[in-house]
């Protein structure tokens, strides 16, 4: 046989989909394996397409089960059947020139079309919260979050991982136990991975916290080209841990961190809008505020930003916030185009 055969309109990628099919659902006798191997051997271009729709092929048993993927493949066997009961009856030779194998090359380059869309995409849900609202949500691998105020999570899952990202706010997650598809959560350049526990991460902007309620995580700076580093001693390493009843306090824009214990039960309070504050900067305070107070507040003078806050308020009342915080410290507000304006207020 020589190459001429296979020239013909059934393009390369075409071609490859249809050995790559006929390898996967039978055996080849010694005919079919000698025309195989002349195909591979005829151009490069065909060891490339052939080596891309067989790694695509290892990957359909992924989506298997999809109905796309049980019709598109069922279409291309019956269409290679076919193929094959014509060529037998009418004595040809194995070749690429009958109408026949270009019906079946096309369905075989079907089943692969298809499974590159559920393959390589990149499936993500988006769950997030508007002003004052809070929300629960269910994950499909049993994990809770709940998410406060003003809060995104992105959500990507597959049968290797759980990636989650935190955009913005703050969210707690219970995470269902998997030992062999950890749980991330970035957050900004901060990643946090756990297995199975229960922890929060928070948002601001220069800062991260995470609370750690059961448990245990691993908390790691990434860079902007995915490489990673620990922040905290990984499990078995000396040093400083992060343990059930303690946060991590880690800065985004540089090396800073510290563990400091908390109030667990207080540390929730936000779950039901109440905002609790054990000496927090006023700057951070007024992040927080932010997410359930329609009216914002805006910090004018950096001079006030450092001054600390303690306390329990209302996330939705940011007036009595506002009063307590003047009545402390010497801070006066203005209310200026739908905003409050927080500013030095002299002796």
């Amino acid at each position: 046989m020589n190459s001429a055969a296979y020239q013909d309109p059934v393009d390369t990628d075409e071609q490859a989909a249809l050995w790559c099919l006929r390898l996967g659902e039978g055996r080849l006798d010694a005919e079919q394996r000698r025309a195989f191997d002349e195909w591979m051997a005829s151009d490069e271009a065909h060891v490339v397409a052939f080596e891309e729709a067989v790694a695509i092929w290892h990957g359909i048993d992924d989506v298997a089960d999809m109905p796309e993927m049980i019709r598109y493949r069922g279409e291309a066997v019956e269409a290679l059947r076919r193929a094959n009961a014509s060529r037998w009856a009418r004595g040809t030779r194995w070749g690429w020139t009958t109408g026949g194998w270009a019906s079946a090359a096309a369905a075989c380059a079907a089943v692969l079309l298809i499974a590159m869309v559920y393959l390589f995409h990149d499936p993500m849900t988006s769950y997030s919260t508007g002003i004052g609202e809070r929300r629960i949500v269910q994950l499909e691998d049993g994990t809770k979050l709940t998410l406060d105020a003003a809060t995104q999570v992105n959500v990507r899952m597959d049968r290797n991982s759980r990636r989650l990202e935190l955009v913005s706010g703050r969210a707690k997650f219970d995470v269902a136990h998997d030992a062999l598809r950890p749980l991330s959560v970035l957050a900004r350049n901060r990643l946090t991975l756990a297995t199975g526990t229960s922890f929060s991460v928070e948002l601001f902007k220069e800062q991260m916290r995470v609370v750690l309620y059961e448990g245990r995580v691993e908390v790691m700076a990434q860079a902007a080209d995915g490489t990673r580093r620990n922040i905290l001693p990984a499990a078995g390493q000396a040093g400083p841990t992060l343990v059930p009843g303690n946060q991590l306090i880690a800065s985004t824009s540089g090396a800073a961190t510290r563990i400091a214990p908390t109030d667990v039960s207080r540390s929730l309070s936000w779950e039901s809008g109440q905002l609790t504050f054990d000496g927090e900067s006023l700057a951070l305070a007024v992040d927080r505020m932010n997410r359930d107070s329609r009216e914002k507040l805006v910090i004018a003078d950096p001079r006030i930003a450092s001054y600390t806050v303690n306390g329990v308020f209302l996330g939705a009342d940011a007036a009595a916030f506002v009063e307590g915080i003047c009545a402390l410290h010497p801070v006066q507000a203005t209310h200026e185009q739908g905003k409050i304006v927080l500013s030095y207020r002299a002796s």
